[in-house]
């Protein structure tokens, strides 16, 4: 997992990406844990709150963009 830091770094096109990638990820987790092959479920918050952080980090970059 990356820090907000780190986050900050990334170009937009690629936080959007990584965005992609976590979603994606948080649907087989969620679907792992449903039937039960998850071996650890903090895993599922985890990657909740990482999504969490980017689409807010996401949206900063967007708002502080100058709007062309």
């Amino acid at each position: 997992m990356l820090k907000a830091k780190d986050v900050r770094s990334l170009s937009v096109e690629e936080i959007r990406e990584r965005v992609r990638e976590e979603t994606e990820q948080m649907r087989e987790l969620s679907f792992r844990h449903a039937i039960a092959q998850l071996e650890n479920p903090l895993i599922l918050r985890e990657k909740r709150r990482f999504l969490a952080r980017l689409k807010t980090i996401l949206k900063e970059i967007e708002k502080a963009a100058p709007e062309a």
